[in-house]
């Protein structure tokens, strides 16, 4: 009878091991839901999705399937706003939407990392334009977000330092709201009331090949550095009840930063491939290789923009250290 205790027992701890081998893996959620903008600095969500490193990091980390899908919107306005409606998952964009939707949820929404950054370029097609003071009422300048997107919190930083305390925000009333694709048309087609666009690449760069179009303003000289403007966040709560996903998110943005270091030809022939925009993959290769262009999680410049939204009024909460609005994934990275 011991004998057959025995043996009985260990038949239940065998079937017991098979059912559970054999029991699908269970997935933190069912879906991971992004938004990205138009530019170069989406590239690493871009090919993030063309090569599907998030189902393979989720899959890693025994998690199963899950439906991962993506939205590319225009306005980081309108990313929050469909982050904040439940709509999405993680946003990527500027660091001044972050620190806005931080700031409005009391901490609820959170970077969890940077993706890229590129230095912005003001640009205009008036040639009595040749320093911020010579903007006047007539000139038009075209932002993603007027007052909050990166630009034009840079915009209002780099008007300080030329022009003074007084003079931070002479420039918003000729600021307006335009996505960067749109942007440019207006620019280039020399009709519109827009003559002048502060973006990023490869926007710029199409608008610099008009001859009649030239820099005012390079958001490198105002930072001193590199500066994340395209920043992946989303609800603290979303982040603490799936650990695992959020990680293989991550991991996720480090693959497809590390392909575009290793092979950044290869890596511009999938984004050109996604985003049919028309540039030859060497022309998008120099571009990704500009000084101040960086393809890291490590975030860049974030508690320039934070003093000066507090500076402002913008914010009501002032972040004592970048990792007050970001995730615990990042922390030990050299942030600023």
């Amino acid at each position: 009878m011991p004998f057959l205790r025995r043996a009985a027992g260990a038949l239940a701890v065998a079937l017991g091991l098979v059912t559970s081998l054999a029991a699908p893996v269970r997935a933190e959620t069912g879906e991971v839901r992004f938004t990205r903008q138009p530019g170069l600095i989406y590239m690493p969500m871009v090919l993030a999705e063309q090569q599907r490193l998030v189902e393979k990091h989720v899959a890693a980390a025994g998690l199963g399937e899950v439906k991962v899908s993506w939205v590319t919107l225009t306005s980081g306005g309108a990313s929050v706003d469909a982050l904040i409606s439940g709509n999405v998952d993680f946003v990527t964009s500027g660091a001044t939407n972050l620190l806005l939707a931080w700031d409005r949820t009391r901490g609820e929404v959170k970077g969890l990392a940077a993706s890229a950054g590129a230095p912005m370029l003001l640009v205009t097609r008036n040639p009595a334009v040749k320093t911020l003071a010579d903007f006047s009422a007539k000139d038009r300048i075209a932002v993603p977000t007027v007052k909050v997107s990166a630009q034009a919190v840079m915009l209002q930083i780099a008007a300080e330092r030329q022009l003074g305390e007084a003079g931070r925000n002479k420039l918003d009333p000729i600021t307006i709201q335009l996505g960067h694709p749109d942007a440019v048309g207006a620019l280039l087609g020399g009709t519109s009331e827009v003559n002048s666009h502060f973006s990023l690449p490869p926007y710029q760069q199409i608008e610099l090949k008009d001859p009649k179009i030239h820099v005012v303003l390079n958001s490198y000289d105002v930072v001193g550095g590199p500066l994340s403007n395209a920043i992946v966040f989303g609800r603290g709560k979303f982040m603490e009840q799936n650990p695992k996903t959020t990680a293989a998110v991550l991991a996720a943005i480090d693959e497809a930063n590390a392909l575009i270091r290793d092979d950044p030809k290869r890596a511009a022939e999938l984004y050109l491939g996604a985003t049919k925009e028309k540039f030859e993959p060497d022309e998008l290769v120099a571009m990704m290789k500009q000084p101040g262009v960086v393809f890291s999680t490590t975030p860049y410049g974030t508690m320039l923009q934070a003093d000066h939204l507090v500076k402002a009024g913008v914010l009501k909460n002032r972040p004592k250290e970048w990792k007050d609005f970001f995730y615990k994934a990042v922390h030990g990275q050299p942030g600023t």
